[in-house]
């Protein structure tokens, strides 16, 4: 179970998908999860291991993507009686209200992907832009079609072909272009062709309204032209190669942390991060996911949902006792 755990966390992170892990730090009986069971949550409300069984895991599951949302780690107790818990700083209370009871606390960290920074060109800028990259945690991949032999000491991966760059953007990628003229126009148009929310080119206004009228003649439409910025980097008066990588990482920064609750916008539509609908169990109280809910039970013309078969057991049996006047 852990390393099939710690795999599809690897996996997940290579391919650039967000996702929440979970894991039981404190369990009072008689609940399944245990200290020590972990679980991962993509952010399409999908869950890979074990926490606890129906009661706990609705929970986990929104309380994770609330922390996919906000980027923020949380810690969550699971109680039948919240209000008569000690307050703990730090600690989120949500009742545990099905019948099998029982007290669970649980770490939930995000794990957003690992900014990329997809670097076009060889020259002194790009190598510059490289190593600060690599410096602050960015996976760099350096696109050189002019380049021979092993990988360059400040890039993680490099590319040869321009086309490959394609492969490589995630919601969290970013491409600057800094070939100095070179084939500025044809890297601009592998560039445009992904959905990287940041695209920037290392060259004066002349040099740029020029690359943009080439790409118009191709037939890219004005709001495509749009997304690529130049001159590349914030206006700090940036005069020699370093800091000119300066500025660039710092708008890639500002335009990052920009993203922040949207930072997979660009992102399939089944990674994207939303709070899914939810119901009431009208036996315990408990809140349910509508889509995909296993337990339901239609009365009188009303579609009922519920946390487990014993709750649905129990309204199946009387309904009168569970249904509030005008609900």
């Amino acid at each position: 179970m852990v390393d099939t755990f710690f795999t599809q966390a690897a996996e997940l992170s290579a391919q650039g998908i967000p996702f929440a892990t979970a894991t039981v730090v404190r369990a009072e009986r008689p609940t399944s999860g245990k200290p020590g069971d972990k679980a991962i949550i993509t952010a399409d409300g999908t869950m890979y291991g074990w926490i606890g069984g129906s009661c706990a895991q609705p929970t986990v599951i929104r309380e994770a993507l609330a922390a996919l949302r906000s980027d923020e780690s949380r810690f969550v107790r699971l109680s039948p009686d919240p209000a008569n818990q000690p307050p703990r700083d730090g600690l989120i209370d949500v009742p545990m209200t099905c019948f099998s009871g029982g007290t669970m606390e649980i770490y939930i960290e995000p794990q957003p992907p690992q900014p990329r920074l997809i670097i076009i060109g060889g020259l002194p800028v790009a190598r510059a832009l490289a190593e600060l990259a690599q410096a602050m945690s960015y996976r760099t991949i350096v696109v050189d079609p002019g380049h021979s032999g092993a990988p360059p000491p400040y890039a993680d991966a490099l590319l040869t072909e321009l086309p490959a760059l394609a492969a490589h953007i995630t919601p969290m990628s970013f491409v600057v272009v800094a070939t100095h003229g070179q084939y500025d126009e044809l890297a601009l148009e592998q560039a445009l062709a992904t959905a990287a929310p940041y695209i920037g080119l290392v060259a004066s206004h002349k040099r740029a309204a020029q690359a943009r009228e080439y790409l118009a003649e191709q037939g890219f439409a004005p709001e495509q032209l749009t997304r690529f910025r130049s001159p590349a980097g914030l206006d700090i008066g940036a005069r020699r190669g370093d800091e000119i990588a300066l500025s660039i990482m710092a708008e890639i920064v500002q335009c990052r942390r920009g993203l922040a609750n949207l930072a997979w916008q660009e992102a399939p539509a089944e990674q994207a991060i939303a709070a899914p609908a939810e119901a009431i169990d009208p036996v315990c109280g408990m809140s349910v996911e509508i889509a995909g809910a296993k337990y339901t039970y239609e009365h009188q013309g009303t579609t009922f949902y519920f946390c487990c078969p014993a709750c649905r057991k129990s309204f199946m049996r009387a309904p009168e006792e569970y249904l509030v006047e005008g609900a």
